[in-house]
C-alpha cells in the first residue's frame, strides 16, 4: 500500500483574510489494496470492482482501491486476519465465516431465520439507525481485538436451500444429506439430521466432481449458475430462511482507514452506500433471468422447499440461539437489541405492506 501523504492547509488570499480554505495537497495516488473471499467469475465480485470503480470517480482518482478476488493473496477465509495484519489493506467478504472466532459475528451478517421477521430494509434500519453499526465496530475492535473499520456493502439474499443429487419432499429426506454449508447455518442443518461440510465457494464444485459431498448451498440463481452447478446436480431447492436476508461486509485496516482524509472516508461510506443498492437492484434481475436458463435450457428441476423443513429450522435455531446467548454475553446484547428493534418494526411493516404474492397471484399465478 502506497502511503498517504499528510495535508497542508493552503491559504486562499484572494478571497480576502475573512475567508480561509481548507484544501488537499494530491502528492500522488493512493492505492488500497484489497482482497474478496470470492472468485472473480461472480457477480459477488462485481459488486467489489463496483464500489472500486465509484470510489475512483467519486475521489477524482485521489483514492483506488486495487481488488483481488480469492486467494491472490491469502485464502478466502484468512482475509479478516490479514486486514488485521496489514497483510492486505481490507476485504471484502462475510461475517458469518468468523463464527468460529465468536458466534456473535453471524449476527452481523443478517444472520439466520430472518434476523426475527425483518427483512432486507429492517436488518439495515438496525444497521444504520438501531446501532448496529456501531456494535459491529466495536466487536471486531473490542472483542476480537481487531485493528480494523468496518462498512456494510453486499446484500446477497435471499439465497436458495440449495442443490440436491434427489427430490426433497420432506425433512425424513433432507437428514443424512452430506451437504456444503458455512457459518452458523451449518449447526442448524446439523441438528437438523444433515451432515455439513465447511469450505469455501471455489471449492464446491471440485468436491461436488469428487462424489465427496451430495448437496451444496452457495447462494442461487446467478451465481450458481455461473460456478455450474447444473451441471452436477438437477434439483434444485428455494426458499431458505438460513441466509434470506444477508449483508456482506468491507473492512479496511484501521491505521489504513484513519490515515485516509476525512473528505475520502466518508465517500468511501458514500461508495459503499450507493454499491449496495445499485448492485442489489440489478442482482435481482440477473438472479430472475439465471433461474429462468437453469430451468428452460438446462432442464433443472426448480422445486419449492417443503414447508417442513422452515418450521423445524426456525425452531432448532431458536434453541441454538437461547443457548449461546446465555453463554456469550456479547451474543446476548446483540441478539436484544435485534429482537427490541423487530418487535416494532416487523409487526407494523406486516400490517401495511401488502404479501408479495396478493399482486403476484393474479398477474404471474404459479404454473
Amino acid at each position: 500500500m502506497m502511503g498517504w501523504f499528510n495535508r497542508g492547509l493552503a491559504s486562499v488570499a484572494a478571497l480576502g483574510s475573512a475567508l480561509a480554505v481548507s484544501g488537499p495537497a494530491i502528492a500522488q495516488q493512493n492505492t488500497l489494496k484489497m482482497q474478496a473471499s470470492w472468485p472473480a467469475s461472480l457477480t459477488l465480485y462485481e459488486n467489489f470492482t463496483q464500489f472500486a470503480k465509484r470510489t475512483e470517480e467519486l475521489t477524482g482518482g485521489r483514492v483506488k482501491i486495487d481488488p483481488m478476488p480469492a486467494g491472490q493473496v491469502v485464502p478466502a477465509f484468512e482475509v479478516l486476519d490479514a486486514s488485521h495484519k496489514k497483510v492486505i489493506d481490507g476485504h471484502h467478504s462475510w461475517a458469518g465465516y468468523w463464527t468460529g472466532k465468536n458466534k456473535a459475528a453471524i449476527l452481523f451478517s443478517g444472520g439466520p431465520g430472518g434476523p426475527l421477521g425483518m427483512d432486507h430494509m429492517d436488518y439495515m434500519s438496525w444497521m444504520w439507525h438501531g446501532g448496529g453499526l456501531e456494535m459491529y465496530n466495536k466487536f471486531y475492535q473490542d472483542t476480537l481485538k481487531l485493528n480494523v473499520v468496518v462498512l456494510n456493502i453486499l446484500p446477497s439474499a435471499p439465497q436458495a436451500l440449495g442443490w440436491f443429487k434427489k427430490e426433497i419432499n420432506s425433512l425424513a429426506d433432507f437428514k443424512g444429506q452430506k451437504c456444503r454449508q458455512t457459518g452458523m447455518a451449518s449447526e442448524i442443518f446439523n441438528a437438523m439430521g444433515m451432515r455439513t461440510v465447511n469450505m469455501p465457494g471455489g471449492e464446491i464444485m471440485p468436491a461436488a466432481e469428487r462424489g465427496t459431498i451430495d448437496c451444496a448451498e452457495w447462494v442461487g440463481g446467478v451465481e450458481d449458475l455461473r460456478f455450474g452447478f447444473q451441471n452436477i446436480w438437477k434439483y434444485h431447492y428455494a426458499p431458505s430462511l438460513h441466509e434470506n436476508v444477508s449483508v456482506g461486509e468491507l473492512v479496511i485496516n484501521r491505521d489504513v482507514w484513519n490515515a485516509i482524509p476525512k473528505i475520502d472516508q466518508e465517500i468511501l461510506k458514500a461508495a459503499a452506500t450507493e454499491t449496495m443498492f445499485v448492485w442489489w437492484a440489478k442482482w435481482q434481475r440477473q438472479n430472475a433471468e439465471a433461474l429462468a436458463e437453469l430451468r428452460e435450457k438446462h432442464k433443472v428441476n426448480i422445486k419449492e422447499t417443503p414447508a417442513e423443513i422452515h418450521t423445524e429450522f426456525l425452531k432448532a435455531w431458536d434453541k441454538i440461539a437461547a443457548t449461546e446467548a446465555e453463554k456469550n454475553p456479547v451474543f446476548k446484547e446483540v441478539w436484544e437489541s435485534q429482537k427490541k428493534w423487530a418487535s416494532v418494526t416487523v409487526p407494523a411493516k406486516r400490517f401495511y405492506y401488502p404479501a408479495y404474492s396478493l399482486a403476484a397471484d393474479h398477474y404471474w399465478p404459479k404454473q
